[in-house]
């Protein structure tokens, strides 16, 4: 599930897997999907990121 958070005082949708940030729920939905199936991020999706967290292992 998609987590809504807040970052520099914009409202960010964030993967629950990888905790890349979007500016929509949909992309952030579709990089939750992906990252389930693959174990592994999306070029083609993160490079819409808005927030790229610290590293840390997918679960």
């Amino acid at each position: 599930m998609v987590s809504k958070r807040e970052h520099e005082g914009k409202k960010v949708f964030v993967c629950d897997i990888c905790g890349f940030g979007y500016s929509d729920r949909s992309k952030a939905q579709s990089c939750e999907d992906y990252c389930a199936k693959y174990k592994s991020c999306s070029i083609e999706i993160t490079k819409d990121a808005v927030y790229i967290p610290e590293t840390r292992p997918i679960q």
